[in-house]
């Protein structure tokens, strides 16, 4: 994909909800490609910290493929942490990674969830 797909990605997902903080479509290797931060937020992680974050991402993807074969690929992972909700979602090698405020209602979160996933198998 191009990196204008990239950003046609993030743009469409950052516009389903006024909740989501960051859309961010990460590379294999860890770098990103392209993403949306809603204006005027504080980042939680900063630089050196959101790198790590990506890197992670990266390598737990990489792992991650050695169980595609048995139990199927993954479609997206949703985790809670004290200030901040993440769902992150596979589009072949990559992935689309998107953090959304913590005090939202989960049926909220499941909204995200419901609204993203055509926007990331039509690119996968």
């Amino acid at each position: 994909m191009e990196k204008k797909e990239y950003e046609e990605i993030c743009d469409a997902i950052a516009s389903i909800s006024p909740f989501i903080r960051f859309v961010g479509v990460i590379g294999e290797s860890g770098d990103l490609l392209a993403y949306k931060r809603r204006p005027d937020l504080i980042p939680l992680l900063n630089e050196k910290n959101t790198q790590y974050q990506f890197s992670h991402i990266a390598i737990k993807t990489d792992l991650e493929g050695f169980f595609d074969k048995n139990l199927g690929e993954i479609e997206f992972v949703w985790e809670e942490r004290k200030k901040v909700q993440t769902i992150s979602f596979a589009i072949k090698k990559e992935r689309v990674w998107i953090s959304i405020d913590k005090k939202v209602i989960r049926s909220e979160v499941l909204r995200i969830i419901d609204s993203c996933l055509p926007i990331v198998k039509k690119h996968s």
